[in-house]
């Protein structure tokens, strides 16, 4: 099973950017599909963004969309979450995912989870 490591989260005031980075221990399939999830207290995981690992297709949550940019390095096995123009209500505990059975914005449906990493949006 691939493990994920999330870098990059902190402290950012409103209207600021973050960027964050998902490492995988091992090159994804271009069927696998790779998400960014997040998670605050008292909510459910809810989806933020992914993309497809083979073609670089891209999908966003409703709450990020204009706002975030999902992107992949096929050479580092990394997706980065480019996330501008961050609001308080993007505070959050933020996930990396992988999804050997391709596109989906359900977290039940997703095989391998980083650790989180703490995003935190103060005004």
């Amino acid at each position: 099973q691939v493990q994920l490591v999330e870098s990059g989260g902190g402290m950012v005031q409103a209207g600021g950017s973050l960027r964050l980075t998902c490492t995988a221990s091992g090159r994804p399939y271009s069927s696998h599909f790779m998400g960014w999830f997040r998670q605050s207290a008292g909510k459910e995981r809810e989806f933020v963004a992914g993309i497809r690992w083979g073609t670089g297709g891209t999908y966003y949550g409703d709450a990020v969309k204009g706002r975030f940019v999902i992107s992949r390095n096929k050479a580092e096995n990394t997706v980065a979450l480019q996330m501008n123009s961050l609001k308080l209500d993007d505070t959050a505990v933020y996930y990396c995912a992988q999804n050997r059975g391709g596109y989906s914005t359900m977290y039940s449906e997703y095989d391998s989870w980083g650790q989180g990493t703490q995003v935190t949006v103060s005004s």
